[in-house]
């Protein structure tokens, strides 16, 4: 049976109604609390560097700088603009640029002056070709050694990183200055198991940084190692859902005091059977890179999710004699971040009430650079 959300239900949406489905809905307010928890977890606003890939909303920047936050972290070359657009201090790229993206970087650093842009390193030879191109413009790009910690995606081996670190500040167009770690394998159910493996990154990357040079930024940490990390006072902290929370951080995270802040909403459109009901949240709507489930909906959390498709997620229920065409569901999702990128754009609900539209600009593959 779907449950009619009432006006106690921090996501009731008064004027639901006039809202077509399905929709990117976010909170301003649960946003605003988790910048506010955030800043307290690290005690020091200048250890945040948060991620903008969970939103890539100029809006939701522009709250992080009311807050005091000026670095940012990011993963393409459009978030990057966005943050340029808004005046941001200092802009990491955390993704290590190849073929053209290298001259991409370039015109970014041309347009945008006033911010300090810095990407990430982990092969010498590509680091040669980064130098190459900007001493050729008579520029140099900051950048920061990406290390592998244990999430086996990028990054160098810390076992060569004094050697390539010492590499990049021999050559002329690129600026090391500092180590960059995503510690994405540290997602264990146990907190305990939490602690035990943020511990051995910390260990790692405290012989290293002072090995390499004591004064280095160290950029370390995804939302569920944030706590850990945000006690070592010498790094800075890049968590990125935390701005948004979604349902398998949650459920995950119990000791992180997080709000959900996005919902996407749906509408039931058919009863095939008497045990199924199909919604209007496929694919393009929801991001479906992981098994079942792929949304919490509290107003219908027993309905088990069996088929997923473009346009259509089918969901089976007990009995779908009290379920209605048109019948709205309000779904947490379990992972916030790719699931943002698939809309252009998001409602924005303040006292209840669908107030705006937030462009999410940054889903682009490119603005104008």
């Amino acid at each position: 049976m779907i449950t009619k959300p009432s006006q106690e239900d921090w996501y009731y949406i008064h004027n639901v109604e006039h809202t077509d489905s399905p929709a990117l809905i976010i909170f301003p307010d649960r946003i605003q609390q988790n910048i506010n928890t955030m800043i307290n977890m690290v005690g020091d606003v200048n250890r945040l560097r948060p991620h903008v890939k969970t939103h890539k909303m100029s809006e939701v920047v522009q709250m992080q700088l009311d807050a005091g936050i000026w670095k940012f972290k990011c993963a393409t070359i459009a978030e990057a603009e966005m943050l340029g657009e808004l005046e941001v201090q200092d802009v990491l790229i955390a993704y290590q640029p190849v073929g053209p993206k290298i001259q991409r970087v370039l015109k970014l650093t041309q347009k945008f002056p006033q911010t300090r842009f810095s990407i990430l390193v982990d092969d010498q030879q590509n680091a040669k070709k980064i130098a190459s191109i900007f001493h050729k413009s008579d520029a140099s790009i900051s950048l920061f050694l990406d290390l592998d910690v244990g999430m086996h995606r990028t990054g160098i081996d810390p076992a060569n990183a004094i050697e390539l670190y010492s590499y990049c500040e021999s050559i002329l167009g690129v600026n090391p200055i500092g180590i960059h770690a995503y510690d994405g394998h540290v997602h264990h159910e146990n907190s305990e198991l939490r602690q035990a493996a943020a511990d051995e990154v910390n260990v790692l990357l405290d012989k290293l940084s002072v090995t390499i040079k004591e004064e280095i930024e160290v950029v370390v940490s995804g939302s569920p190692s944030f706590p850990y990390h945000a006690k070592r006072k010498k790094y800075t902290c890049s968590p990125g859902t935390s701005l948004l929370w979604d349902w398998r951080y949650s459920t995950l995270c119990e000791d992180q005091d997080l709000q959900h802040a996005a919902i996407v909403i749906a509408r039931v459109i058919s009863k095939p059977s008497k045990n199924l009901i199909c919604v209007d949240l496929g694919h393009k709507s929801i991001a479906s890179e992981m098994s079942f489930p792929r949304v919490h909906f509290m107003n219908l959390p027993n309905a088990k999710q069996v088929i997923h498709s473009e346009e259509h997620l089918v969901l089976e229920v007990n009995d779908n004699s009290t379920v209605n065409i048109g019948d709205v569901l309000y779904g947490v999702p379990m992972h916030i971040c790719p699931t943002v990128a698939l809309h252009e754009t998001a409602l924005v609900v303040q006292n209840q009430d669908v107030v705006d539209t937030w462009n999410v600009i940054a889903r682009k593959r490119r603005i104008t650079i």
